[in-house]
This record gives structure tokens, sequence and C-alpha cells, in this order.
């Protein structure tokens, strides 16, 4: 049990160093070309995964994997408590290095003129769906993908943004919206970036565990499996339903 608590701990440790270090690199990029935009949030998300094996870093993504089985409620939100936290640390350390005239951006998501919130949620849905969809496909150890995950990842994460910068900046992860939004106090249309991603990783759990690999025959066998599971004490619950994958 000590060694199980040590490790639960390093692994949400993890999430936080890991958050911090890929928020705070992508969003220094931050400049008005997409296309720089999106090439230093995928480099940076590729290099993060190597250097910070399994980590989520992404709320969207470790949703996906709880309601695919493969990390416990009680884990999810000590990580996405640490992901959060260590979006508002890069986020801080990026404001106080920041010139006066650019401290009122911070890379903050903001839809684009003539872009309405139906627009902006489905946009972010679709991006984060692919994305979801290609962690679910390449850090399966069993893909052909899997020794390239944190190149394929990345440049999932570089498409994501090169579809989705011109309508709403590309949040496709909730951390990465929450800590611009909180360090310059602006929560306009915040949830957009909450709803449209969670929508995204639901949509692509479905996709990939229900339709394409099918694990379950139907939602009630993924239910009577969810209730053995996980609606049991921590105490009882596996250390890793299923191989815990990273984004």
């Amino acid at each position: 049990k000590r060694k199980k608590k040590k490790k639960d701990a390093a692994d949400v440790f993890r999430e936080f160093v890991g958050t911090t270090l890929f928020l705070f690199t992508s969003l220094s990029s931050c400049v008005p070309d997409p296309l720089h935009v999106a090439l230093a949030f995928g480099a940076s998300i590729a290099l993060t995964c190597v250097c910070l094996d399994g980590v989520h870093l992404n709320p969207a993504v470790t949703l996906a994997l709880v309601v695919g089985l493969r990390v416990s409620p009680w884990q999810a939100v000590l990580y996405v408590g640490a992901q959060l936290l260590g979006a508002i640390t890069a986020c801080g350390l990026l404001f106080g290095m920041a010139p006066v005239s650019a401290k009122d951006k911070l890379g903050i998501n903001e839809l684009a003129s003539g872009v309405n919130l139906y627009q902006a949620f489905s946009v972010e849905t679709a991006v984060t769906f692919q994305l979801v969809l290609c962690v679910l496909a390449v850090t399966h150890p069993k893909s052909p993908f899997f020794s390239l995950a944190p190149a394929a990842l990345g440049l999932s994460v570089t498409l994501g943004h090169l579809i989705a910068i011109g309508f709403t900046g590309c949040g496709m992860n909730p951390a990465r919206s929450f800590g611009p939004a909180v360090l310059t106090l602006n929560l306009e249309n915040h949830w957009v970036f909450w709803a449209g991603p969670c929508a995204g990783a639901i949509l692509a759990w479905l996709m990939y565990d229900l339709l394409l690999y099918p694990r379950w025959t139907g939602l009630s066998d993924w239910i009577i499996e969810f209730r053995q599971v996980f609606l049991t004490s921590p105490s009882k619950q596996p250390t890793n339903p299923q191989s815990n994958t990273e984004i």
C-alpha cells in the first residue's frame, strides 16, 4: 500500500510538472501566425510525452480514460486538479515574464469575430474528438504506432490548431484554456472550452471502444463493468483497470 501511495503521488506530480512544462513552452509561442502556434503546440506536446511517459496533460483525455475504465475516478480527480494547477503555474510564470502590452491576452482562447457559441462548441468538439481518438489508438500497447505515439500525438495537436485557431484560438484542452482565463480574469464564454472538449472526448471513446474496437456488446455491459470496477471502496479497486495512456 505504501508503494502504491508513492506511485500515485508521483503520477499526480508528473501531471503537474508535465502540464506546467507543456503550457509554458506552448503559450509562450502565441503570436499572430497560426502555423507558428500550431507547430509550437505540437512539438511541445510530443517532447513532453517523451520526457514524462504516461501523462495525460488534458482533462478531456482523462475523462475519456475514466469512461473507458482505464483510470479510476479517484485518480482522475487528482490528475485534473494537478493539470489545472500546472496550467495556472505556467501562466503565472509567463505573466511575470511577459511585457505589459501582452498581459491582457496571454494566450487566452476567444471566439473569433462572427463565430457564434454553437459554432465554437462544434469546432472544439471536433478537434478534441480527433485528438482523443488518436490518443486511444496510438497508445494501445498492441498498436503498430505505439513507439511513435509522441510524434503522432504532436501531429494531432498541430492539426487541431490549424483547424481551430481561426474560430476559437483552439482550446482542445480545458487546462490550456483555464490557465490564461484565470490569470487575465476573463471567463467570457469559458464554458465552451470545457463543454466542447469534454463532448469530443466522450464521442471519441464511444467511437473507439464501442464501434471501432468493441470492448462491450452494449452499454449495459459497460455499466455492469463500471459498477464492478469503480463503485467499490478505493482500496479494493485495481491499481490500473487497463493500460494507462498519455497525451
